[in-house]
Formats: structure tokens, sequence, C-alpha cells
């Protein structure tokens, strides 16, 4: 497909009959977008690339080195040539132009006989703008292909060989997850000088790119490169056509993969609950990837609320599709299990597991990014992850820890609340005190003195103690997070020290009271939970 206009072509209109190329032939490929009339000098501000430019030369008839400015202005602003017409107002072109022209490629066409400007242009303007409406009717055709093919293809190497022959470009596709494809093909040697060389190098001309989103991602970036011309609009805009449409591609092949793995996954079940042996799992994972590459892996539990009892089958399957994506950027591979209440879903690391805790909080901080920005919200989705597990056989143990951090987050005030089993290790203490029935004794025998005062005198003593502990003893922070002035703060200060001692801020009777504190918060959330699910039930 040949969206452009050439120099060389205008050649053969009936005004160029009479006419020489003096300088730059090898320059008549160069792409021409407009024709410019200028007789002055000065033309830095009045051209933006590709004009072929008219002049009689009345600008530089009394100065002829003049004329060697003006030509290097024009190959500055990237005209596409120059036509001069000779015997009007000069009689030659002065041989320094013409070695310049040569050097740089660039066109110098005489006129040898006296012509009407007006007329070429009206001529040449009619001759773009026809191409123009052209190609917006190819572009429209192309689509139109495109919109086809997506209904009757079933791979996406289709639609790059559409718009390599189309184009006649080399086609290069980078996915997030490494792999690179290319049409026509190439040796990796190549493929990789090509991707890191710049633009106007001797190995390719110009270059384009375009990233192809899923679900506000990119999935991977399509670029083309041209060895013999200048890409432009025209060729943009195919970039972007096929782009979208490989988008759309690529996310209904995803869904349909999602589905089709929902109905396969007897064998996570049996995975999660430690009743599968070693080579039937490594079996399973043989296809996607081997086994021993993975570094470990970790469970988190996702319980949704309402989305269930709305359409649970799309929300989940767009959900899934998000996570994966966005989870492979990071190195890690999922598999989905549904439970009556829970979507869990295992989390396979490809890479070193030394900063996986990391890589994993980006992931869902991304995930959040992306509901933030959407019409479809999974705000209402509270996540638990187990442990990390080096032997991915021990997925069960992460399994188990993330279904009771899901449980602790209930009773965990929402400052303290984290994805992670490993974060919440002064929670897992409080439950197994709770369980043994005095913790509740424990904490009153500590706060009670604290919370009587503030009973009887309406005061403010357990969160000033709770804020002064938290700022580490600094008068001037704690005053600013309460609201108070320093000399509030002193007085309370002065209480806290007649009822618990003037010690309490000692390191053994500080962490005592800074256990106690976290305790008194997870049994009032607890009472709370509780009340709720009496009430409700």
């Amino acid at each position: 497909m040949k969206s452009y206009i050439t120099v060389g072509e205008i050649m053969s209109r009936k005004h160029f009959d009479q006419t020489k190329v003096i300088a730059g032939e090898s320059g008549l490929t160069r792409q021409l977008k407009w024709i410019h009339i200028i007789e002055s000098p000065q033309v830095n501000s009045l051209l933006k690339g590709n004009e072929l430019v008219l002049s009689t030369g009345i600008g530089w008839k009394d100065n002829p080195k003049d004329l060697l400015y003006f030509v290097q202005q024009l190959i500055g602003c990237n005209a596409a040539g120059l036509c001069i017409e000779i015997n009007t107002h000069i009689t030659n072109i002065p041989q320094d132009v013409i070695a310049l022209a040569n050097t740089h490629q660039f066109p110098i066409i005489i006129f040898l006989k006296e012509v009407l400007f007006v007329e070429i242009t009206q001529d040449i303007h009619s001759l773009i703008i026809n191409k123009q409406y052209q190609l917006l009717t190819d572009l429209e055709q192309f689509s139109q292909k495109l919109n086809k093919m997506m209904l009757e293809v079933d791979q996406h190497e289709q639609f790059l060989t559409l718009i390599q022959s189309y184009l006649d470009v080399q086609v290069i596709t980078k996915f997030n997850c490494g792999k690179v494809e290319c049409f026509p093909n190439l040796s990796a040697q190549q493929r990789q000088r090509l991707l890191n060389e710049a633009p106007n190098s001797k190995l390719f001309i110009s270059k384009l790119s375009k990233n192809v989103q899923i679900l506000g991602d990119r999935y991977a970036e399509l670029i083309i490169i041209s060895k013999s011309r200048n890409l432009n609009e025209f060729d943009a805009l195919i970039l972007d056509r096929t782009a979208t449409i490989l988008g759309q591609f690529w996310l209904r092949d995803l869904y349909v993969s999602e589905k089709k793995m929902d109905k396969e996954h007897e064998w996570l079940t049996s995975w999660l609950n430690a009743e599968i042996k070693s080579d039937v799992l490594f079996n399973h994972l043989s296809p996607l990837h081997i086994p021993s590459s993975f570094s470990g892996g970790i469970v988190w539990v996702c319980y949704v609320k309402e989305l269930l009892e709305r359409s649970p089958n799309k929300e989940f399957t767009y959900f899934k599709l998000i996570t994966r994506t966005v989870f492979e950027q990071f190195g890690f591979h999922l598999f989905y299990v549904e439970s009556e209440k829970n979507l869990i879903i295992i989390s396979l690391d490809k890479r070193k597991n030394d900063n996986w805790k990391e890589r994993m909080t980006k992931a869902l901080h991304s995930i959040h990014h992306h509901d933030s920005h959407s019409r479809k919200s999974y705000f209402d989705i509270s996540i638990g992850a187990g442990q990390y597990v080096k032997n991915i056989m021990k997925i069960n143990k992460s399994y188990q820890a993330a279904l009771n951090t899901l449980k602790l987050q209930e009773y965990v005030n929402k400052e303290n609340r984290s994805y992670f089993y490993e974060d919440l290790h002064m929670y897992r203490m409080l439950t197994l005190l709770k369980e043994q029935g005095n913790l509740e004794e424990t904490v009153y025998e500590y706060l009670e003195p604290v919370m009587e005062y503030d009973k009887s005198y309406n005061g403010e003593l357990l969160t000033t103690l709770k804020t002064y502990l938290a700022c580490n003893g600094s008068k001037q922070e704690t005053s600013r997070k309460l609201f108070i002035v320093r000399q509030t703060l002193y007085h309370r200060i002065e209480k806290l020290e007649t009822i618990l001692g003037g010690d309490f801020m000692q390191s053994g009777k500080r962490l005592e009271l800074e256990f106690m504190l976290v305790a008194y918060d997870y049994l009032t959330k607890y009472k709370k939970e509780i009340y709720l699910k009496t009430q409700t039930h």
C-alpha cells in the first residue's frame, strides 16, 4: 500500500515537461505533503516539513550566496525539494549549492521555461487532496477487513501478516512476558539489532510503535519498521487500528481460556487440600512451565461480599483477566479456584523469591488503581495472603494461612490491616490468647484505671496514651496529632504517670502497654463484629 506521493512522481505532471533535475536526484523518493511558494531567504518559520518549494530566485538575484543559505534552511526544515524558474531572475545555480544538495540527497529542479506557479500549485494540491481522500477510503476498507477477520480467524499472526504485507514493513511484536514475534521472521541477532538501533540509522529509516492495551494495561507492543521510507500519518493510523483489534482479539481469547480453565480445576482443589501426588502435580504444570523453575508460591484468597449475588461468573472472569494480566508483569503465574464464598488464587513465582512481597504488593496496588478508573468496582473484595512456600507441594500451608489472614482482618483496625499473614503476627497471638479465655481479663487489669478515669471525667487519656506511644514519646508530634496545645498534653501525661506509674515509658512496661492497647482494639472490634453478625441473623 503506497500511502504517499514522492517528488519523482510529480515530474510526470504536465507542468514539469520542461524541467531538469540538476542536484540530489537520489532524493526524488522524498515524500511530498504540500507545495509552497517562497521568495524570501528566511524560511525557518514558514515550513513544517515535506513541502516542495517553488521559487523564481528573486530573493537572491543580487547576492548568489543567499541561495546557499536558503538551501541550507530548506534541508534543515526537511523540505521535499526545491523548484527554481531559471532565466527569469537568475541564469544559473552555483556549484557549491549543487554540491550541498547532492550531499544531502536534496532534489533541486529547474524549469527551463517560464511557468505559472498558480497552475502548478492547483494541480499538485488537487493530486494531494485526492490522495488523502483515497487514503481515508483505504483506511475504512482496512478497518472493515480487520473487523471481518476478528470473526473469522483464530490466530493473531494473521493480523500481523496483513499489516506487514499492506504497508510493506517489518513487523515486530514484543509481549510483556518477554516473547518476541517478527513478520517476516528474523534471526535473534537481527531482531535485537533492529530493536536497539535508533531510527535513521544504517539498519532502517523509520520506526513507529503502539501499545496493545487489555483492560487498561499494556499487554504487548506492536512495532513497524521501514528500511526504504519515512513512515507517515497513514502508517500510524493503520498501526493504531491493528493494535486496537489485536487487543480485542487477545481479550476474547483470554476470556475463553479463563472459562475453559474454570471447568478443569479439580486437580487444583486437590493441590490446595494436600491430596495430590508430586508426579501428578508436575504433569499438570509441565505444559505451562518447568515445575522446578518456580522459586516458590503463595496463595491469596478474595472474599467477595456483593459481587457473587449480582453475576458471579461474569464478574469473576473479568477480575481474573485483570489479575492475570497484572501479575504476569510482576513475575507470577496464577491459578484460580472458586469456592462458595471465596475466589482462591495460587500464585507461582517465576522469579527469585527475595522480593516476592514487594512485587505482589505493587501488583495488588496496580489492580486497585485500575479499579478506581473502572466502572466495575472491586473495592468490596477483602484479600488475605498466606505464607510464601518454597516447596510448591506445600501450597496447602499457604492456603490455610490465607484463610486465617482473612479471618483475622475482621478484627483488625483499618490502619493496622495488611494483605499478608506474616504482618499480622500480633493478632495471631491475640487470637490464641482469646481462645484460652483470659485475654479480656488481662487487658482490663492493665487498662481499667485509665478507662475508669475517662469514664468519670469524660477524659481522653486512653487515646492520649495510644498516640503518645505511637509517637515514641515525642510530645510535639503527639500534641500535633491530637490537635491539642502542649500544656494540655503535659497535664494528661501527668495523670497517666499518676495512674500507671512514672516508669510507664520504660521498655518493659511500655511493651506491655502497647500489647494491651492492640489487644483492646482487637477485643473492641471482635465484639462489634459478633454483634453485627447476631443482628444479621
